[in-house]
């Protein structure tokens, strides 16, 4: 498997697990706490966006950059992110009369689709394979082929 391939599995994977964390915060503040929908969605969309970022800046995208800046980046997305698919959750549910549950899932898949690029090439664009993680693999890449047989 070639490196950006991996990239992308391990981005998908840490996505998903944000998923489960935006799923079931959404789903206990709107079937316990019985929160508007889109509070519900606004607090969750939170928690899983910082648990997103936290882990793919650190695995995924092994990036030393200025997090302030990073996270403004991010923030930056959101600001557009949040407010369209606020109004298409708003659309879909109270319009058409979709499952919010529906509705959650596809905008967790629209952003899955569109924060993995926005990140690889925007956000983390420079830094990719900066932090330490990225320079331990190297030197130990470097060490390997350095051996003979």
């Amino acid at each position: 498997m070639n490196k950006e391939f991996r990239r992308t599995v391990k981005y998908v994977l840490i996505a998903a697990s944000a998923g489960i964390i935006q799923f079931g915060t959404f789903t206990l503040l709107n079937e316990v706490f019985h929160l508007d929908y889109w509070l519900s969605y606004l607090i969750a969309l939170v928690l899983s966006v910082l648990w997103n970022f936290t882990f793919n800046r650190r695995y995924t995208f092994k990036s030393a950059s200025n997090v302030p800046k990073a996270m403004l980046l991010v923030f930056a997305y959101y600001c557009v992110f949040t407010p369209l698919s606020t109004l298409l959750e708003h659309y879909l549910t109270r319009t058409l009369g979709w499952n919010e549950y529906v509705v959650t899932i596809i905008n967790m898949l629209l952003n899955l689709a569109t924060e993995f690029p926005f990140q690889r090439f925007v956000v983390f664009r420079k830094t990719i394979d900066t932090n330490d993680i990225a320079e331990r693999e190297n030197e130990d890449n470097n060490s390997v082929e350095g051996e003979t047989i």
